[in-house]
């Protein structure tokens, strides 16, 4: 391989060529290849199948889990759940299989009635705002683009979200809140700094009842022996006496069963005996059972490490794989592409020249590999520099997975060369 910069218009239509055999060879094997979401494998699930068998229904403090009541959680899973989120026990709520279902709900209270902290509902600004760090969760941004709340991309850097934007638009009293998965970020994989969680603690906005929406997603996802440690935000916001502004999340969803997990919340006490107000009218608990269970099954924060160990040996040579292959497929072309290589969470993002990554996932469908939506990443699924693409490697079987990333770098140099072509 050369480097496609310093290649004429000639050397570059004759590289082009070439490649377009090979891509033609890829789908002509009619492949149905799917890297678009991050789901875990049938072998990562198998791990968890004991959890089904367990039939104790019966909590630490005599509760019988069957029935009705104890709608902020089994005393046993608040206490799991404080261990994994830095929290004390009665900081936190233990809801359904869903954190996104909990984050869903404390947006739409907010939109509706506001928090403790609120001298009004959100939607009595008007239209809102929410800060968006970029490349992030889509379903994130989905949320509350669906509440009408204006979304303002903030550029994310491997240290997180950029601070010096993020404190020029808080200055915005109608500015209420920031998506943040402050490790193993979606999709880059990068970890918040200590400045970058002090700075989000303790910045001043104009509105008062700002609040940070925590999703710490993949805090046990680890995919090294070194793995990333950041800040706990409540005790931060606490420090810096802004208690109310952190709510955190975390889920099981991708420790056992994806459908059929246990998510949690963490604040202030404060918060959480407002949230607990304000959901009462809406349920009389969550499935208690299933909090049970997975109390047995995990035990505590020894046994849960253990469990990720498990799914670390299935996952690690899937993301070495593909990492390989890029490097393998891409490096030698010169400044084409890059992308990040992160030491845990269930994504990686690849970055390619700029115009270049939708028609990089077009080639990659039309061959049978689906990728994630370019700009996905983006709110309204804009990226403006049309370069980033998500990649996935949790889900596909290692030697599909292979093939795919394979078929991926020739339609990353395919791509580049026709946009060069069009600038030449």
């Amino acid at each position: 391989m050369a480097d496609y910069f310093a290649m004429d218009s000639r050397q570059c239509a004759q590289e082009l060529d070439s490649l377009r055999k090979i891509y033609e060879e890829y789908a002509a094997k009619g492949l149905k290849l799917d890297m678009s979401r991050g789901k875990p494998a049938p072998d990562q699930l198998d791990l968890s199948m004991d959890l089904l068998t367990i039939t104790d229904y019966k909590g630490e403090t005599g509760i019988d889990s069957r029935n009705y009541g104890n709608l902020e959680g089994m005393p046993e899973a608040r206490r799991f759940f404080a261990d994994i989120l830095g929290a004390q026990p009665d900081e936190v709520i233990v809801g359904g299989n869903s954190s996104l279902n909990m984050m869903y709900y404390l947006i739409d209270l907010g939109w509706r009635l506001g928090f403790a902290d609120s001298p009004a509902a959100w939607n009595a600004c008007g239209r809102p705002k929410f800060l968006c760090p970029a490349p992030g969760y889509d379903r994130h941004f989905r949320v509350t683009e669906y509440f009408g709340f204006e979304l303002i991309a903030v550029p994310m850097l491997p240290t997180g979200p950029d601070m010096d934007c993020v404190e020029a638009l808080v200055k915005d009293e109608a500015v209420k809140g920031i998506w943040c998965v402050p490790l193993y970020s979606n999709p880059d994989g990068y970890s918040y700094s200590d400045e970058t969680v002090r700075r989000l603690a303790a910045m001043k906005t104009a509105a008062p009842d700002f609040k940070i929406m925590w999703d710490n997603a993949y805090c046990v996802h680890h995919l090294t022996d070194t793995h990333d440690v950041i800040l706990n935000m409540l005790e931060e916001c606490r420090k810096a006496g802004h208690e109310d502004r952190a709510l955190m999340f975390c889920s099981l969803s991708k420790v056992t069963f994806p459908g059929a997990g246990v998510a949690a919340m963490a604040a202030s006490r404060r918060n959480i005996d407002y949230i607990l107000k304000n959901m009462f009218p809406m349920i009389i608990s969550f499935d208690k059972l299933n909090q049970v269970r997975h109390i047995r099954f995990l035990k505590d924060m020894d046994g849960l490490a253990a469990h990720m160990e498990k799914h670390r040996a299935l996952l690690e040579p899937k993301f070495r794989a593909v990492l390989a292959i890029l490097d393998e497929g891409l490096s030698g072309c010169g400044s084409i592409a890059r992308w990040t290589k992160p030491n845990g969470g269930y994504f990686l993002s690849l970055y390619t020249l700029g115009g270049c990554a939708k028609r990089t996932v077009q080639l990659c469908r039309e061959a049978g590999v689906v990728l994630t939506d370019a700009g996905a990443a983006y709110p309204y699924g804009v990226d403006p520099q049309d370069s980033n693409i998500r990649i996935a490697p949790t889900f596909p079987p290692l030697d599909e997975l292979e093939t795919a990333s394979r078929l991926l770098c020739v339609c990353v140099r395919i791509a580049t060369l026709e946009k060069l072509l069009q600038r030449q």
